[in-house]
């Protein structure tokens, strides 16, 4: 994987935002080696080939469980958490028993499960077999995620006030 100036056509993954975003994501990942995680790729630090910028290792850890602050929290970077279940109904409760809910992200070959499984899980948007991004569908969290929504028509509700005006009723 290429990492790098996003200017640059070869780059696949940039920096993430800003200085603290950079540690916060640093400190998650040592925090999860210390609560047992596995970590099968990357880890803290910037990749070797960069000596500067907020460029995080695309990082994953195996043998996570629900309760691992790393499975826990919003990461906003190249994070992976690789949780294991024993059946579809367990994988629906892991994945719900977060206080957040911004996005979950399915594979299966199974379109019909995944559509069933898709409806269960509390995330305002959920991609099925990895998508390409759809201007048009509504952007945004559940639970501790946020309540309002970006893009498409529910995008424009933000920005409506809605009156009404009651006791016209003649007679």
């Amino acid at each position: 994987m290429v990492i790098g100036d996003v200017n640059d056509e070869a780059t696949m993954l940039g920096p993430v935002m800003n200085e603290r975003q950079f540690e916060r994501l640093n400190s998650l990942i040592e925090s999860a080696v210390q609560e047992g995680a596995i970590l099968v790729t990357g880890g803290p630090g910037r990749p070797s080939s960069l000596n500067r910028g907020f460029f995080v290792k695309p990082t994953v850890f195996g043998h996570v469980t629900a309760e691992m602050t790393v499975a826990r929290e919003e990461m906003f970077g190249p994070v992976v958490s690789l949780i294991p279940y024993d059946s579809v109904d367990e994988a629906i409760e892991i994945t719900n028993d977060t206080p957040y809910g911004l996005a979950a992200y399915l594979q299966s070959k199974d379109l019909g499960a995944a559509k069933r499984v898709a409806s269960k899980l509390r995330a305002g948007q959920v991609m099925i077999n990895h998508p390409t991004w759809d201007a048009s569908a509504p952007f945004g969290g559940f639970k501790q995620s946020g309540n309002g929504r970006e893009c498409g028509e529910f995008g424009f509700e933000a920005f409506l006030e809605v009156k009404a005006i009651g006791g016209l009723h003649e007679g």
